[in-house]
């Protein structure tokens, strides 16, 4: 008897709804990574995507456990001498809340062309609206 491999035709992706009020930031980043990887399906395929598209909103208002607003730093960097620059979770909390939950999910992927591929099916959004009520999204529970 032979191994069943999902192909990437055959996956039927759904659309889910994520609401991040008074979420803590890790636990809803695994939440979101196993829906974005697929690893819910019984048709899991390590080498495929069979995940689905989810739309995380209201990302200003998540939390951190303990001091990590102060103390947790997201580092940039250019190329050049002296251009590492720093930020806490907090500064970007209010500049772009949305960067926040995209790291924590971007750190539970794969680091390769998939990981890549599964992460552009992750919409956050800063607000309570969002613009893809079209795909009929399905509300889904942490």
């Amino acid at each position: 008897m032979k191994t069943w491999n999902a192909k990437p035709g055959e996956v039927d992706r759904k659309w889910w709804v994520v609401d991040a009020t008074d979420q803590t930031l890790g636990r809803l980043a695994t939440q979101v990574a196993v829906l974005l990887r697929g690893k819910h399906r019984p048709q899991f395929t390590p080498h495929v995507d069979t995940g689905d598209f989810v739309v995380v909103t209201n990302t200003d208002k998540l939390k951190m456990s303990g001091t990590k607003m102060e103390n947790k730093k997201y580092y940039s960097r250019s190329r050049h001498f002296g251009s590492l620059k720093e930020k806490t979770a907090r500064e970007w909390l209010g500049k772009d809340s949305t960067h926040l939950v995209r790291e924590a999910v971007k750190g539970m992927l794969p680091k390769n062309k998939l990981g890549d591929g599964l992460i552009t099916k992750l919409k956050p959004y800063g607000g309570g609206e969002h613009p893809h009520s079209a795909q009929k999204p399905s509300a889904y529970s942490l």
